[in-house]
Order: structure tokens, then C-alpha cells, then sequence
């Protein structure tokens, strides 16, 4: 990615520009009229946007002070590159949605605006409904920096129609025989692309770039991309290499998943099965295909799940820092956060049940939004995170990029990705 290049990493990035941004900021917005505030988000789907705009259009009927509220869609795949670009161009939102991947180095940067005193102090805001570990991830020395906007697991999404059509076993069958593990799910996979000339299995948003989705995989197999404490490098680990021979047989070999240079869209119809988030399900037509929510597949070490962490924080330098503070804490207020639930599992502990998310996911069973969502979270690891992540990533992928050919030595070419990341762990 030639613009990583320029942006060597996030916490570099935020740095500089705090150095030489102007001081000041929320202070500096009765001076100018009403706040126009812009709030940049990773989702273009517009049953999302229309939720967000319609939380935005209640706050402002009382807070005539805010002339409006703007949100931004952001390319998923470059979403955290362009915002630092924006940031360092002069051009930052009041408000981000930040991943979990970078999560370290925003929240260390500087560039954030402190939260807890705002979200505690705001009437019926109910702070400590809020679960402390989904906090973990977002505070440094004491103080949170951004909010746990949605906690959400990974599952697979099954297109049962195509499976029977192919006189594969759905995973619902395979749990009630208890085979429901990564074996059977890529041999179902691999059997249905095969019959139907589709896709069998795509773990989105990987697409041979995105390597940090294949931690819904790895983990299975207790395999980390670095140690707890970030310093050690993990691909060369035992437990990774069988993780990624495994990954790697079932593209080459199988066919379980599309190819490089391949792409497949399930809620298109195209594949058999999809792992990713239940924000997804927005993309499911009612008048499509027959389909399903479950758990990941068993891996050697057990059950397991994964979750994807997001966080949504104010821009320390924003001219409009106070009004886009309230507006946050308004946005994830209880009743606006059992709105979103619909799309974004919430992090408070009153909304995490069956019937609370079964109440704004008509189209997901209580039976799936436990065992996927709920038990997930509870249970679950979150998605690779560590300090200078953007960096980290880059030489990641570089590093995987000679695993994608069907003759790959898969142990050589995970212990020179640890060749390449060892010294940046090692900082």
C-alpha cells in the first residue's frame, strides 16, 4: 500500500499533527455560530446510516446549537489510512469511529478527547451499565478515550438453500451431531463449490489483505499473531503454521475458499457460507435465500469465538470538541444504544440478552443472538491489536503475500513474517 509508505503508523501520524496543530478547540465554537459536526464511520449501508441519521435528527431538535450532523463513510479497506490522512491534511472529523486495531495508538496519541467526566455527569446516561472489559481497550491512565461503540463476535452466515441444493449437511445439523469444527465446515465448503461451481466458504474482508479476519480461524487452534504482552511474534508459533497449513489446503487443495484475485459475495448469493459480524445481517433480502447465524466451527483447541471491537472518539482538536461530546453521549445513550443493537451489540449489560437484542433484530432468532452474540461476547478474544499497528500490518501482509501461491512453504513463510515484525515488537 504506497500511501502506508508516507504514514508509517498511526501513532507517528497523530503525533505530528498534534504537534503542529494550533491549540484550542471546543472552547473556540460559540465564536462561530451553531457546530457543523462531522463524524466519520466505516459502514456506506444505508440501513445503518438511516439509523445514525435519525439519532442525529432527534438531537438536534432540542440543540439548536448544532446545525448538523454529518457522517462519513469511509472505505472499510483504507478506512484507518484515510482518516490519519485526513487528520494530518488539516482535515479531521469531531468525532471517528476507530477500530480495534488501532485502538492502541489512538487512545495513546494524545489525539482524543477524554470521555468519562462527560458520560458520567450526563442525566439517565447510566455509565456503570457499561461492561469494564469492553472498556479495557479504550482507556489509558485511568481515564477512557474512547466509547465501546459495538462489541460484536464473528459467525458464520449459511446460505442453507445452496448447501441442500449441493446434498451438503447444514451446520445446523452438524452441531445437533456435535461436528460442527473447521474439518467438516471446509470439507462441507469445499464439496458445495464444487457441486455448484460457487464460492464454498469467504471470510470477508480478508481477501488476502485483511489478514488480521484470520484470527477467526487461527484461534481455533490457540494461535496468537503475538504474545499477550506484544513483544514476542506468533506466526512461527507450532499452533499457527497447522492453523495456516490447514487455511492454506483448503484454498489450494479443497477449493473450500475462493482463490486469490477471486471474489465472492454471499449476501449475493455467491457463497455457501460467510464468516463475519451480525451488522451484516442488514444486507440479508427478505425475499432472498434460506439462511442461518451460528457459531464458529470448532477448532483443535475447542469452541471459541472472536470479537470485533469498535470505538467512537471526539477529536481532541476539534473546534466543535464539547458539542461533538454531548452529541456522543447522546448517541450511545441507553435508548439510543438499544437502537443501534439492531446492527452494533452494545457494551451494557442490561441490553446483553436475548429478548432486549431480539427486540430490535426481528430478523435474527433468540436462539442465534445467544449463542452467537451474546455467549460470544462473554467468551470471546478480540481481533489482533498493538501499538503501531498500521506499520505492524503492512509488514504482515507483505510478509503473507508469498503464502498465497498453492506451492507456498507455509512454515518458511510464517517464520519470515516474524523475521520482518520481531524488531517492531520488540520497541
Amino acid at each position: 500500500m504506497r500511501l502506508g509508505k508516507a504514514v508509517r503508523g498511526v501513532a507517528a501520524t497523530l503525533a505530528g499533527v498534534l504537534a503542529l496543530s494550533a491549540c484550542g478547540g471546543g472552547d473556540d465554537a460559540a465564536d462561530k455560530g451553531p457546530a457543523n459536526l462531522r463524524m466519520t464511520v466505516w459502514s456506506a449501508n444505508e440501513a445503518h446510516l438511516k439509523l445514525f441519521n435519525e439519532i442525529a435528527d432527534e438531537y438536534r431538535k432540542s440543540h439548536p446549537d448544532v446545525a448538523s450532523i454529518k457522517f462519513d463513510p469511509l472505505p472499510f479497506e483504507n478506512y484507518t489510512t484515510t482518516l490519519t490522512t485526513q487528520i494530518a491534511g488539516g482535515n479531521a472529523p469531531d468525532l471517528a469511529w476507530v477500530f480495534e486495531n488501532s485502538a492502541p495508538d489512538f487512545v495513546a496519541s494524545g489525539a482524543l478527547l477524554p470521555l468519562d467526566e462527560k458520560l458520567k455527569k450526563t442525566e439517565g446516561y447510566q455509565y456503570d451499565d457499561i461492561s469494564p472489559a469492553t472498556l479495557k481497550l479504550w482507556q489509558d491512565g485511568g481515564k477512557l478515550y474512547a466509547y465501546p461503540f459495538s462489541t460484536s463476535p464473528f459467525g458464520v452466515f449459511v446460505n442453507t438453500d445452496m448447501l441442500k441444493k449441493a446434498g451438503q449437511k447444514t451446520p445446523a445439523e452438524l452441531i445437533a451431531a456435535g461436528q460442527w469444527n473447521w474439518d467438516t465446515a471446509l470439507t462441507v465448503a469445499g464439496a458445495t463449490a464444487g457441486a455448484t461451481g460457487k464460492a464454498g466458504l469467504v471470510i470477508r474482508d480478508f481477501d488476502y489483505k485483511g489478514w488480521d479476519n484470520l484470527s477467526t480461524l487461527w484461534t481455533g487452534w490457540g494461535a496468537q499473531a503475538w504474545s499477550e504482552d506484544g513483544k514476542s511474534c506468533g506466526f512461527a508459533a507450532p499452533e499457527m503454521v497447522e492453523a495456516m497449513t490447514t487455511l492454506h489446503k483448503a484454498i489450494f487443495t479443497g477449493k473450500a475458499l475462493p482463490g486469490p484475485g477471486t471474489t465472492a459475495d454471499f449476501f449475493a448469493g455467491d457463497a455457501a457460507m460467510t464468516v463475519t459480524q451480525i451488522s451484516r445481517a442488514s444486507l440479508l433480502k427478505p425475499d432472498g435465500f434460506g439462511w442461518d447465524l451460528v457459531p464458529l466451527p470448532a477448532g483443535p483447541k475447542g469452541n471459541y469465538s472472536v470479537v470485533g471491537q469498535a470505538g467512537v472518539g471526539v477529536m481532541k482538536k476539534s473546534k466543535n470538541a464539547d458539542a461533538a461530546a454531548d452529541f456522543l453521549a447522546f448517541l450511545t445513550n441507553p435508548t439510543n444504544s438499544a437502537k443501534l443493537a439492531q446492527f452494533f451489540p452494545p457494551p451494557r449489560q442490561s441490553q446483553l440478552t436475548a429478548e432486549t437484542l431480539a427486540k430490535t433484530n426481528p430478523t435474527l432468532k433468540p436462539e442465534q443472538l445467544q449463542k452467537v452474540v451474546i455467549d460470544g461476547i462473554t467468551n470471546g478474544v478480540v481481533k489482533p491489536s498493538h501499538a503501531g499497528q498500521a506499520e505492524l500490518s503492512q509488514q504482515v501482509r507483505a510478509g503473507l503475500d508469498p503464502l498465497w501461491k498453492a506451492d507456498a512453504d507455509v512454515k518458511a513463510v510464517l517464520e519470515g513474517v516474524c523475521t520482518k515484525i520481531q524488531p517492531l515488537l520488540a520497541k
